[in-house]
């Protein structure tokens, strides 16, 4: 029997997540989530289970409400690399989720980056 889309995200996304685990440092991981209106990002404090900063799509001020492209994806990752900074983390693990690393996934990475916050 052939494996669904969704049973493949899940066995990826598991995968991941399990490799963070193993090589993670004390450092808070910067969690995304794609779906197809919007995009969100979260810098979460695995140890305490809480959640630092986040950003996406959905808040107003951003300007871009229902929108998943590229330029919304860069945007989200600029402004969490700035809450990350007024939280005082400096780096973190990229959990990209079952998602692959291209795209409007990639975009949000390299915003992040290109604002300070180390990946």
């Amino acid at each position: 029997m052939a494996n669904s889309k969704r049973t493949l995200f899940l066995k990826r996304r598991l995968r991941v997540r399990n490799k963070l685990r193993k090589v993670n440092a004390g450092r808070p991981r910067l969690s995304v989530h794609r779906s197809n209106k919007n995009i969100s990002v979260q810098l979460i404090d695995d140890v305490r289970g809480v959640t630092l900063a986040a950003a996406s799509t959905l808040e107003k001020d951003l300007g871009f409400v229902g929108k998943n492209n590229i330029e919304a994806a860069t945007k989200v990752g600029a402004v969490i690399a700035e809450r990350a900074k007024a939280a005082g983390v400096e780096a973190a693990y990229f959990d990209r989720g079952g998602f692959l690393f291209h795209g409007k996934v990639k975009a949000l990475a390299d915003a992040a980056r290109e604002g300070g916050l180390k990946i």
